[in-house]
């Protein structure tokens, strides 16, 4: 019997047969990466190939976690309440979101595909903490079951898009871990994350799907229905889900195809089916807020304008892909020309979920440059979009939309930990790796 006392994090290692017994490492200390001037307690692993990690077994992992604390304080035991950095209700409006492809960085173990939660939780000591005036935000990919067939990989070429989710069907068994849920819930597993992010100095949120033909609902005993937004049920369903992953601690959601809703620019619309009425949306969004109790969450809409008032009185935070970062004076001027613009802004661009190659490492660098470092105060910084590929680059005969689209396993012998070697670049990933933590380094002082 798992003793109902124990903090999720306890029970989680408990659930793998691990205690929450944690051991000083100095050598972790030593060799991580340390903020700047008065950054300088904030810490992470800099440098790395994400297979040195995710090779790691969970008690090990946290373990690192915990030696990377920022109040220079070594917890034993993992603190029995944790809360998310604070950095008030708007903290969403000038944030950095990382998008982490969860299922990329599951268990492939041959056709199977299973633990993503698992994974997020072994890279987490490779994440930026967030500086003392914005936050960083991690957004993970999946949470719900895709439609294409969760649980399993498949080829590089077939069809396995995380853009078709089921909804009314628990979680992705690309993500949570079940076999050990009699020990641990796939929520607390979840909330496990959050609050292991939050101990980082990191916030976290979720991607999330709008067009219609690519969500499904599930009913008991019953076929799948087809999502229609104007089906009150439907609605309602979709209200509740993103309300669930709020209360487990989720602070910001990404909206896919969020410029489009109500009809706008529809000629560049690329998703499939219908799409929420604007005044829809807006309802949406703020009963989720209400229901929540979470005034400050972040609603992220793919894509943006210049007609911000569409996505502030919206209900949005930010918006993606409207400045990308190549021009440092460009992002400068935008953010002294919004800055009193609290509620909503445009964001930088780094790398975006359609992205399918081209850009080179030395460009990318230039956009995180501009990302973290363009404005004249930071109180004024506009929010940046990254992707897994920004931190941790992917090998080379992939990107970041073929990852999205197929979920292939590039094990050479059937297990999780040569997956794990091939899925990324080698000794260039690890270069670039540790020239983006150069820049981090700079930028959390601020």
């Amino acid at each position: 019997m798992v003793n109902e006392h124990l903090s999720v994090v306890d029970k989680l290692l408990f659930a793998v047969n691990q205690t929450g017994d944690f051991t000083f490492d100095e050598d972790i200390i030593n060799k991580a990466f340390k903020g700047i001037n008065r950054a300088f307690m904030k810490k992470w692993l800099g440098g790395i190939m994400p297979s040195e990690l995710l090779t790691k077994n969970l008690k090990e992992s946290i373990n690192d976690i915990i030696n990377l604390s920022e109040g220079g304080y070594f917890y034993k035991k993992f603190p029995d309440k944790m809360h998310s950095p604070n950095y008030g209700d708007k903290w969403g409006r000038l944030a950095n979101y990382i998008e982490i492809n969860n299922r990329y960085i599951s268990e492939m173990h041959n056709e199977r595909c299973k633990n993503g939660i698992f994974g997020m939780i072994k890279i987490l000591p490779a994440i930026p903490p967030s500086a003392f005036s914005f936050a960083n935000c991690i957004i993970i990919s999946q949470i719900f079951p895709n439609i294409f067939g969760d649980g399993y990989n498949k080829g590089p070429f077939e069809e396995n898009s995380i853009y078709g989710i089921k909804l009314n069907a628990g979680y992705s068994e690309n993500i949570i871990s079940y076999e050990i849920q009699d020990k641990i819930s796939p929520e607390e597993q979840l909330r496990a994350f959050n609050e292991l992010c939050w101990f980082r100095g990191i916030k976290t949120g979720f991607r999330m799907v709008i067009s219609a033909d690519q969500i499904k609902i599930a009913r008991q005993n019953e076929k799948d229905e087809n999502f229609d937004w104007k089906n009150p049920y439907h609605q309602e369903i979709f209200i509740n889900e993103c309300v669930k992953l709020a209360n487990l601690g989720f602070e910001a959601m990404f909206i896919d195809s969020a410029k489009h809703i109500g009809g706008y620019d529809m000629g560049n619309y690329t998703g499939v089916g219908a799409l929420p009425e604007y005044s829809q949306m807006q309802y949406i969004l703020y009963e989720i807020r209400k229901r929540s109790n979470m005034g400050g969450l972040s609603f992220v809409g793919e894509k943006s304008s210049d007609d911000f008032s569409r996505y502030k009185n919206m209900g949005l935070t930010a918006g993606t892909d409207f400045i990308t970062g190549d021009d440092f004076y460009k992002v400068r001027e935008l953010s002294e020309k919004i800055k009193y613009s609290r509620e909503y802004a445009p964001g930088v661009e780094i790398e975006n979920d359609n992205y399918e190659g081209g850009i080179s490492y030395e460009q990318r660098l230039n956009r995180v440059n501009s990302a973290l470092f363009g404005y004249y105060l930071a109180s004024d910084k506009l929010p940046s979009f990254m992707q897994t590929n920004d931190i941790f680059p992917l090998r080379y005969d992939t990107n970041t939309h073929h990852i999205m689209m197929t979920n292939p396993s590039y094990s050479t012998d059937g297990t999780p930990e040569s997956h794990y070697y091939n899925a990324f670049a080698h000794q260039d990933g690890k270069n670039y790796n540790k020239k983006l933590g150069e820049l981090f380094a700079h930028a959390l002082q601020f």
